[in-house]
């Protein structure tokens, strides 16, 4: 595959996210989109086939110079290996069916149009980073990614609450950023270059110079690197953008939960594990991947909000990854992201096929019966919950019992916390599905089954869900490093009791109660308030924000007051001395002058009683500030 070829993959969505920017017919602008995700979807199954040709030779690579840095050549360029190929065959075939699913659930909106132009955008920047060779274009891929999120979230800003989710999602992920951007330039200054693979001599490779020979430098890099991470893949404490995210429209929800940006974070973990490796801190992943997958997982349990629950099932499954690349490394984390990526966006489109049939109802107490009625999306439902709790021999059971087997080889404490994780995720699925398909309709308006276009891509994600794990497994799996030969009877064990067991347990649970009436008894307080971190950030470093702010606000006024004062005295004596002549000159020194050297200065002063309260507040503030600045020296 030629370097423009290469290229397309996207190029295409980028074209028709500029195509679409100037459309008004939101058909038109979605034929558009689909038309070059289709062709995205195509060359990248063309580049997944030719991956494995090339595995053993190592990666393929396409660069070009594009900037100079002193006497440093920056490439622009894209990298073909078996993990590139597999996710941007991954990104490309499930962003086509999701594509295809807004045709039917943004019918009627009046900006159609631009939500086609925004979702090619993003399936551009997610593909963009996953081809990109060099970590600064990478990065650049990463932050259109993060733009298109903020627009997608937010697309519906008649809402507040949707323009808060937008603007949360955004600031919080730029903190990761920060990290993930100083990074790339440590390991810059460490090397003299960005690009990951370079005939030897890149980031990723153990030429002259590389990073993988110093272990403090590996180690710093890798960790900012992983901060990054943190933030795009909404691992705890940076995970609180990802459950908000669910104000913009499910399809967007399932994008960004399924194969986009969530899954940006655990891949570029995955691209840099060399790093990771030599800097031996695999360990910090794995652990902050299995408290994310329990205190998230806890979280679920209290939730009502049906996209809500899958937003605090995609951070458990996103930690479940963390600790796969931790213990077990790239083969064992890729494979529960690809499972993942299509069992749940199965389970987020069917959730908007479920919310469209409830006309816009998206509270579970005010379900039930729904599989009398929508008969078709519940069974795909179904088929992605099994997956998700991993049901033997689904896909999810594949993916999970190898990660449980590389924390069972690595660390039992781990083990042990991603096995409880699982779990949960069986017992709040089981209480999701108890809650909206049985029992009998609790709302209002009847619920109606969604059109073909909505309910074909659920049947052919449905497909994926239940066979992909033993394809996967039994086809590309093997092929790659990292899979323990042989699993031991108790981890064969273990799944199967933490996914049957979990199911039981919330059976025996929700078994003759009155849903949406009774009292809820594993929603419990902290649950709800989702163990209150927005209230403690609001609390702590909103607050020293906004301190910070006041601050730096007063201390602008005062130097711009201390600037105009200066100013004016400049100029009267500047005014002064440019007057020829004795006379004049004993005349500006004295009386004349005096006079207008203290108008200058009274109308200066007087420039502080503007009739403002702000600025009354900010005087008194400051000198409240100076008071007890001295009092505390005097004492």
């Amino acid at each position: 595959m030629s370097t423009a070829t290469l290229a397309l993959i996207p190029l295409l969505p980028l074209l028709a996210a500029l195509i679409t920017s100037c459309m008004k017919c939101g058909r038109r602008a979605a034929a558009t989109a689909i038309a070059a995700m289709g062709g995205s979807c195509v060359l990248a199954l063309w580049a997944f086939g030719q991956t494995w040709g090339h595995a053993v030779d190592g990666p393929k690579t396409f660069d070009i110079p594009w900037l100079t840095v002193g006497g440093t050549i920056i490439d622009f360029g894209f990298v073909l290996d078996p993990l590139t190929g597999v996710m941007a065959a991954m990104v490309t075939f499930v962003g086509l069916l999701i594509f295809i699913f807004s045709i039917g659930y943004m019918k009627g909106d009046k900006r159609m149009a631009r939500f086609f132009c925004y979702l090619s955008l993003f399936a551009s920047g997610m593909l963009g980073l996953v081809l990109a060779n060099n970590l600064l274009l990478l990065f650049m891929c990463w932050e259109i990614v993060g733009v298109a999120s903020y627009l997608l979230i937010s697309f519906w800003n008649h809402k507040p609450e949707a323009a808060a989710a937008g603007k949360k999602a955004f600031i919080v992920t730029r903190i990761g950023d920060i990290g993930f951007l100083i990074g790339i330039l440590l390991a810059f200054k460490s090397t003299g270059t960005m690009t990951l693979y370079d005939g030897g001599n890149g980031l990723l490779e153990s030429g002259t110079g590389s990073i993988l020979f110093n272990y403090e430098i590996a180690a710093i890099v890798s960790l900012l690197l992983f901060l990054g991470a943190i933030g795009k893949s909404g691992q705890l404490p940076l995970h609180v953008w990802l459950p908000d995210a669910m104000e913009g429209p499910t399809p967007v929800s399932a994008l960004i939960h399924a194969a986009t940006m969530v899954a940006a974070g655990v891949f570029l973990v995955a691209r840099t594990i060399p790093i990771f490796e030599a800097g031996d801190t695999l360990t910090v992943v794995a652990w902050t991947g299995a408290i994310t997958a329990l205190v998230a997982a806890l979280i679920a349990l209290g939730q009502y909000d049906i996209k809500r629950i899958l937003a605090y099932s995609t951070v458990s499954q996103l930690g479940l990854m963390m600790v796969g690349l931790g213990v077990g490394g790239v083969a064992i984390g890729m494979f529960h992201l690809l499972t993942h990526a299509f069992f749940k966006a199965l389970l987020f489109l069917g959730a908007g096929s479920i919310i469209h049939g409830c006309h816009e109802e998206q509270d579970i107490r005010k379900m039930g019966g729904l599989w009398k009625s929508m008969r078709l999306t519940s069974i795909a439902y179904l088929c992605g919950t099994a997956a998700l709790v991993a049901f033997p021999f689904t896909s999810g059971f594949f993916s999970k019992d190898e990660i449980l087997a590389g924390a069972w080889a690595t660390s039992k404490p781990i083990f042990w916390i991603a096995a409880f994780a699982s779990l949960l995720t069986a017992v709040y699925m089981t209480r999701q599905c108890l809650y909206v398909f049985t029992g009998s309709y609790r709302a209002g308006h009847a619920p109606h089954e969604s059109p073909k276009v909505m309910t074909v891509p659920l049947v052919i994600l449905a497909v994926f869900a239940l066979g992909l794990g033993a394809l996967a497994r039994g086809i590309v799996f093997d092929k790659l490093p990292g899979e323990a030969a042989k699993h031991e009877a108790i981890i064969i064990a273990v799944s199967v009791i933490v996914a049957l067991g979990g199911i039981v347990l919330g059976w025996v649970i929700y078994r003759g109660r009155k849903l949406g009436v009774d009292a809820d008894p594993l929603a419990i307080k902290p649950l709800r308030e989702k163990f209150w971190f927005d209230e403690y950030y609001a609390n702590t470093v909103e607050q020293l924000w906004s301190l910070i702010s006041i601050i730096w606000e007063q201390l602008n006024e005062l130097l711009l007051f201390a600037r105009d004062t200066f100013v004016e005295f400049a100029r009267v004596l500047s005014s002064a001395f440019a007057i020829g002549g004795d006379r004049r000159l004993i005349d500006m020194m004295a009386f004349d002058g005096l006079c207008n050297w203290l108008r200058s200065m009274g109308y200066a002063v007087t420039r502080l009683q503007n009739g403002f309260l702000p600025g009354y507040l900010r005087l008194i503030a400051i000198g409240t500030a100076i008071l007890g600045l001295f009092v505390f020296w005097i004492s």
